[in-house]
Parts: structure tokens; C-alpha cells; sequence
């Protein structure tokens, strides 16, 4: 008898060790989460097998579709897969400086939220609201990608829609609902592949704890056909409005505009001697395309490479805290370096006898103090200096700190700026009339913001300078040549077909690109090395419904996010309120029990 009461306690003890029949299903959870992951990381860059992105949901509609997840706690297990997912695409966010690896974690793990809120709202949808996976799953992705797009500033890079932007064709659906909508028929054509499968549902024997208990918990074992049919419907629909859209090529070229690409690496080191080398580079560049390609209307420089900072004032100009002299004399002194200023890139624009587009910090003196600003100065072939442009979007973290204008000290702490101010953010977007043509400038970040690009190119219009050429003067090369440059490049793309206008891209480090109104890259300069490009622009006169109607097609998604959502958490309330007290457990066996 004490041998099987010792034989008893043994296996108690061996059944507190291991884990619950549910938890050993983790793997399983977190295996297909992890296997759509992989399969969308080598949709993007730098693989670019951008067909398996149709087969990267495929895992996760499985999941939408079980009556329930394997595991106690499979929205962790998604979680995690959707980290691993973010960590390896964002690695380069880790390159300018030791202290941004903070952001790549950071970055990372917000961003991976956003999957097992994909399948939970998808889930939602299914088993409580009787909706088919087939639209359940592109609704949730796109409500929650325009929710990516917006939240922190936005961050589109790596869309779903972004592993198609060589197939032309597809994309031009983005002129009706911009790169959500690309997204949107990526992940129809996957739930449609998804649903198609024959699925056993293994887990009831082992209910998971958040998952939702409604009526639908039939198994689908048989092959389903039904779904190729809406599958084929979409892509044939998708593919005639694409070929009716695309440009037949039949306007001339309205000016040649030469895009200058040096390769120099950033780094948050202090090097005084960078920003001579970077002008003396670039304006060897110029001078080559210049003596190449004959007549250039326009040369364009990156962001931040003009060696000198544009000076600006205004006659009441406050001193600085170091300056000791009077104030006059400070506001003399001060008005004339800032035409000086002006001078020096009109008078390389004489130089080239083209005019000039260039990035450059500016350094604004103001009765409030002194301001920073990311700007893109332009001037006229003759010389004449015309006015610049200031960012509006910045990086959060990246160009400023929030509340750092009441606690500036927080930029004695960072990297961000080396004169320990936070750049600030421009008031306006600006178009500048080049001969035939109307251009108009952003700066870097903005172009991966398509609510930005948009809003400024709608306002321009309002004002009666409607953009005719949209250029992103940007510079990479903080990110060494890794995946960056490709995604921020495709972002360029989507831009163009959104706006229905030529994109050009003059990258340091690259990769400078010249789009057309198609979303087609016509050229590409190379991968941190040097380069130029001359874009012969035709002006698009196509018209876009995106301009019109903005994000409306995805924000309808996302209200139907907001609903499962509303729906789920009233059904966790419900059957939390319906659930059973806890029985008290009963006492262990006493050690010196008689059996």
C-alpha cells in the first residue's frame, strides 16, 4: 500500500511539472504564425519573392478559422512571431547610432500588435458575427494597416501592398484607395487560398481561454472550390482597371530634370570635415551630368547635403544667449550672413546654368530665438534665389522630442541634433514653377506618409499651384546600404500612382529613382555607391480619386475593426460574468495517510 501511495505521489508531482494538455499546443500556434511571417519577410526586400506574398496569410487564416487557437495564451505566441517578424525587417533602425537599437526594439514590438490584432478581430468577425474569412481577413488588415498609417506619426514601410509594387498592372488600383487598397486585394486572393483548404479543428478537447465561443465551430475537412471563383472575379476585375489606367506614353517630355546621388555614409560621430566633402562630391557629380546629358532644366541635390546652412532672418531678430555685444548690431551683422547665404546657392545654380533643388538645414533667427529647419532650397538658372521649402513631418525621436520645446535639456541626452536643438516643423508645402513644369519638394520621412504626400499636394491645388512633379530629397545613409533604401524607394512608388505624378527621388547613398505616373521605376541609381539619373518628366494629366476621397475606403475597414472589436469585448464580458466561481481546492493528501 505505500508502494502505490508513493507511485500516486509520484505522478502528482510529475503532473504538476508538466504543462497543461492546451499549453503544449503553443508550438503549434506560434509555428503558424511564425511560418506567415517568414513567408512575408521574404516577400519584401531584400529577397523580394514578392509571390509569396499571397501565400503568407495562408497560416494565418488558418488560424482565423480554427474554432480555437491551440495554446492558453496563442495571442502571445502570434505576438511573438509578429516581433521576430518587425525585428528582422527593421534591423538597420540600429545602425546610425548604439542608442537606436532602443527604437528597433521598441519599433518592434509595437509594431508586432498588430497581428494578433489581425487575427483576433478576423476571428471575431467569423465565429460571432457568421462573416466569411474571405472578407473578414483583407477588412481587419487594411482597417489595421490605415490604423499603422496614422498612429505615432504613421508607418507604412512593409505594407502587404508594398510586395507587388513591380507589378504594375495591380497597382493602379492605388489611384482609388491608395497602397491599402493594393494590400486589400493581396490578402482577399490569400483568405481566398486559405479558405480553400480542408481544416480539422484539434482543439476542443482543449478550449483556449480568449477564444471567442459562438455558433460557427463546424470543421471544414473537404477541399472547398467555391472560393476561386471570387478570387478570379477580383484579380480579373483588379487587372482590366489597371491596363485601362495605364499611361499610353503619348505626352512629350517637359523637362529634364538630373537627379545627383553621392554616396557618403552618416554616422551621429562628430566629423567636421563631412560636409566640405559631401558639396565638394556633389557638385563634382553636377558638373559631370551636366557635361553628359547637355541641357539639364533642373539639378537635384539630397536631403542635407549642401555643405553650408541657409541663413534666414528677420530684422528684429533676438541675439543669442552667448552673443555680448548690443542687439543692433547682431540684427545688422545677422541679415547680411543670411543674404550671404543666399547668394552662395544662387550663384551655384549660375554655375550650372541649370536651376537647383537642394537640401540643406536652415538656421532661422526670429525675435522668438533661434529655429532649425529641414529645408530644400531653390533657385533659378539666372541666379536668382527663389525660396525653400521646410519639412512638416518630422521623425518623432528621430528630428524631435515631444514636449522638448518646454524641456530642452532632453537634447543634452540624445543624439538628435548636434547643436542641441530639435528641428522644427514647417508651416506650409511649396511649389516652385521650373519653365513648363510646377515641382514641388518633400523631405525624406514624408514620402512613407501617403496622408501626407496628399494633403499637400490637395492644398497646393487649392491655392491654384497644382504640382505637376513631386520630388523626395532624401538622405539614406544613415542605413548603410541595407533594406531601408528599398523600402522607403517603394513607398516613392505607391506616392505616384496615389497622386498621379511623376515621383522623383534623390537619395544619398541611394536608391534615387525616377517614377512615372504609372507607379513604373523608368530609373534607378545604385546602391550606396555613386550615380546620376536624368528624368526626362512628362506632365500626368490623369486625375485620382485617392486625391478626392483620401483613405475613406480603408476607414471604412477600420470602423469595421472598431465593431469586432466592440462585439469581442462585450462577449469576453458576458461569459466572464457567466463563468462559475472557483471551487475551493481540496487539501493535499496527509504524508502519513492509511490507505
Amino acid at each position: 500500500m505505500a508502494e502505490v501511495t508513493g507511485n500516486r505521489r509520484k505522478g502528482a508531482a510529475r503532473s504538476e511539472r508538466q504543462p497543461p494538455a492546451a499549453g503544449r499546443f503553443w508550438s503549434r500556434t506560434f509555428a503558424l504564425a511564425l511560418v506567415g511571417a517568414f513567408l512575408l519577410w521574404a516577400a519584401l526586400p531584400p529577397l523580394q519573392f514578392s509571390p509569396l506574398a499571397l501565400l503568407a496569410p495562408i497560416p494565418w487564416i488558418v488560424l482565423i478559422r480554427l474554432a480555437e487557437m491551440p495554446g492558453r495564451r496563442p495571442y502571445r505566441a502570434i505576438w511573438a512571431a509578429g516581433f521576430l517578424f518587425w525585428f528582422a525587417m527593421l534591423h538597420w533602425i540600429r545602425m546610425p547610432h548604439p542608442a537606436t537599437s532602443i527604437g528597433w526594439v521598441a519599433l518592434s514590438g509595437y509594431l508586432a500588435f498588430y497581428l494578433p490584432l489581425y487575427v483576433g478581430l478576423a476571428r471575431v468577425a467569423v465565429h460571432r458575427l457568421g462573416i466569411s474569412a474571405v472578407i473578414a481577413a483583407p477588412v481587419a488588415w487594411t482597417g489595421l494597416e490605415l490604423a499603422r498609417g496614422h498612429v505615432l506619426g504613421g508607418f507604412t514601410m512593409a505594407s502587404l501592398g508594398h510586395t507587388q509594387y513591380r507589378w504594375t498592372e495591380l497597382i493602379q488600383v492605388s489611384d482609388l484607395a491608395g497602397a491599402y487598397g493594393v494590400g486589400f486585394v493581396v490578402m482577399f486572393l490569400a483568405a481566398c487560398l486559405g479558405r480553400m483548404l480542408p481544416i480539422s479543428d484539434t482543439s476542443t478537447a482543449s478550449r483556449s481561454r480568449g477564444a471567442p465561443r459562438g455558433p460557427r465551430h463546424a470543421s471544414h475537412r473537404r477541399f472547398a472550390l467555391w472560393p476561386a471563383a471570387p478570387a478570379a472575379l477580383m484579380l480579373a476585375a483588379v487587372l482590366a482597371y489597371g491596363y485601362a489606367r495605364t499611361d499610353r506614353g503619348e505626352e512629350q517630355p517637359a523637362a529634364r530634370i538630373a537627379l545627383i546621388q553621392g554616396s557618403i555614409d552618416i554616422t551621429l560621430q562628430p566629423d567636421p570635415d563631412r560636409p566640405a566633402r559631401m558639396h565638394r562630391q556633389y557638385a563634382e557629380l553636377s558638373q559631370e551630368a551636366v557635361e553628359r546629358y547637355g541641357r539639364v532644366d533642373l539639378i537635384v541635390w539630397p536631403e542635407t547635403v549642401f555643405g553650408d546652412m541657409l541663413l534666414t532672418a528677420e530684422q528684429d531678430a533676438a541675439p543669442p544667449g552667448e552673443w555680448s555685444g548690443e542687439p543692433e548690431d547682431f540684427q545688422e551683422r545677422i541679415v547680411q550672413a543670411a543674404e550671404n547665404s543666399r547668394l552662395r546657392i544662387a550663384a551655384m545654380a549660375k554655375v550650372f546654368e541649370a536651376a537647383v533643388l537642394v537640401g540643406c538645414t536652415r538656421q532661422h533667427f526670429g525675435p522668438e530665438g533661434e529655429r532649425i529647419y529641414n529645408a530644400a532650397v531653390f533657385a533659378r538658372a539666372t541666379g536668382e534665389f527663389v525660396g525653400w521649402y521646410d519639412k512638416m513631418h518630422l521623425v518623432m525621436f528621430g528630428e524631435y522630442f515631444p514636449f522638448a520645446d518646454k524641456l530642452t535639456w532632453l537634447y543634452n541626452f540624445t543624439p538628435v541634433n548636434t547643436l542641441g536643438l530639435g528641428v522644427q516643423p514647417g508651416s506650409q508645402p511649396r511649389a516652385f514653377d521650373l519653365d513648363r513644369l510646377r515641382i514641388a519638394p518633400n523631405i525624406c520621412y514624408e514620402s512613407v506618409v501617403p496622408q501626407v504626400i496628399r494633403r499637400q499636394v490637395n492644398q497646393l491645388a487649392a491655392e491654384g499651384c497644382d504640382p505637376d512633379v513631386l520630388i523626395n530629397l532624401t538622405n539614406d545613409g544613415w542605413f548603410f546600404g541595407s533594406n531601408e533604401l528599398d523600402l522607403h524607394m517603394i513607398c516613392g512608388v505607391f506616392r505616384a500612382v496615389e497622386s498621379r505624378k511623376p515621383f522623383l527621388i534623390a537619395a544619398n547613398t541611394g536608391i534615387s529613382a525616377w517614377i512615372d505616373g504609372d507607379g513604373r521605376i523608368r530609373e534607378q541609381g545604385p546602391r550606396r555607391a555613386t550615380g546620376t539619373i536624368l528624368a526626362e518628366v512628362v506632365r500626368d494629366r490623369r486625375t485620382s480619386l485617392y486625391l478626392w476621397w483620401g483613405d475613406l475606403p480603408a476607414g471604412i475597414c477600420l470602423a469595421a475593426c472598431a465593431l469586432c472589436a466592440v462585439v469581442g469585448l462585450v462577449d469576453r464580458y458576458r461569459r466572464r460574468a457567466r463563468r462559475p466561481e472557483k471551487q475551493p481546492v481540496p487539501s493535499p493528501v496527509p504524508r502519513d495517510a492509511v490507505f
